[in-house]
């Protein structure tokens, strides 16, 4: 198993919910690190450029707008199949098809308010990552 780095970011509604402490026991629990955090509140900017991927989609708008309703809590999450372990512990992005005991069944509230953003491919991790730390802040 690969060492790898992926980003997390607890997103405006589970800020809210104020269950930033027991998202965090769930990654370490499941054998992930935290080698960087911060909270931050994105700008629309911000939001844009990080969505960019679905900026033709019609959900991008109100995505935007929902990930700049709030703080929201950015991590570096580090461990063997980062990447993978950190899916599993979100669960489905539809919190209703999430399996029990995941972050997305116990704290989401629709398919947009899901608690939880996580990197799904290595190449999208390492430009996830650089988005939010430069390198000298990831320890």
């Amino acid at each position: 198993m690969a060492t790898e780095r992926t980003l997390s970011i607890i997103k405006p509604d589970a800020v809210k919910k104020n269950v930033i402490g027991q998202i965090f026991a769930m990654y370490e629990a499941a054998g992930l690190r935290i080698a960087a955090t911060r909270k931050t509140f994105l700008t629309k900017a911000q939001a844009q450029a990080f969505y960019a991927v679905h900026a033709e989609r019609p959900f991008y708008n109100s995505l935007v707008e929902f990930m700049t309703s709030g703080p929201v809590v950015v991590s570096v999450l580090e461990g063997a199949d980062a990447i993978k372990k950190n899916r599993e512990v979100m669960g489905a992005t539809n919190p209703a098809q999430a399996a029990e005991g995941t972050i997305r069944k116990k704290f989401a509230d629709s398919i947009e308010a899901n608690a939880v953003h996580g990197s799904d491919a290595p190449e999208t991790a390492a430009v996830e990552v650089a988005f939010f730390f430069p390198a000298s802040e990831i320890y």
